[in-house]
């Protein structure tokens, strides 16, 4: 007598049809890009979250807890705000630009907010911030709104958009390090990837 054996189908692997490893920076067109289309339908809220999200250079679960008193002094939006960060438990600091302060002011005014209050209030809870998931659905549209598949880009593609573009420009790989807030070094040439990339730019200046 035979007894058949059940086939046993292995599950498919957890990353398949994913994309994995560093979502890219956004470039500088890109950049403006989006800029400019939350500029001209006048999204002054998400205007304000793009430029801090670039100039901040923060992890979104830092990036959406960003109160008023962060980044004002005096009544006045700060040329440098400071926040302590939610995984390392280690202050970061981060320049705003005038651009971002502009936006930031403009948002504060708009929606009356007050000392102690989330610059970017959930729709849904009151005094409470938004998810970071509702923020990655942001970001996906914003990708989406300048024709790039929003499957290739995450949040981290704007924490990482300043720092890519600082390091190309001094590559002060130092400086990124304390911009991002790491504490080890290795986890800023491997966070940028920056190894690889100029490995490929020399590698494309040169002939053989």
């Amino acid at each position: 007598m035979f007894h058949f054996r059940k086939k046993v189908v292995a599950p498919p692997p957890w990353n398949k049809g994913k994309l994995i490893g560093q979502k890219p920076p956004l470039k500088l067109r890109e950049i403006w890009g989006i800029r400019i289309r939350l500029e001209i339908t006048d999204n002054y809220k998400e205007l304000a979250l793009f430029n801090l999200a670039i100039d901040s250079k923060l992890r979104s679960c830092d990036l959406v807890k960003i109160t008023l008193k962060d980044v004002t002094q005096g009544g006045q939006v700060s040329k440098r705000a400071k926040v302590l960060q939610k995984k390392t438990h280690r202050p970061v600091q981060f320049e705003l630009t005038k651009k971002t302060r502009n936006a930031v002011a403009d948002l504060i005014q708009r929606d009356n907010l007050q000392y102690d209050d989330f610059l970017f209030n959930s729709p849904h809870k009151k005094s409470q911030h938004i998810s970071t998931r509702h923020y990655q659905r942001i970001v996906r549209r914003w990708i989406s709104s300048i024709n790039l598949n929003p499957s290739d880009y995450g949040t981290h593609s704007l924490r990482r958009t300043k720092a890519t573009l600082i390091y190309r420009k001094s590559k002060d790989i130092r400086a990124v390090q304390l911009l991002l807030g790491h504490s080890q070094l290795d986890n800023t040439i491997r966070y940028l990837g920056i190894e690889v990339e100029d490995a490929l730019e020399i590698a494309e200046q040169t002939e053989a």
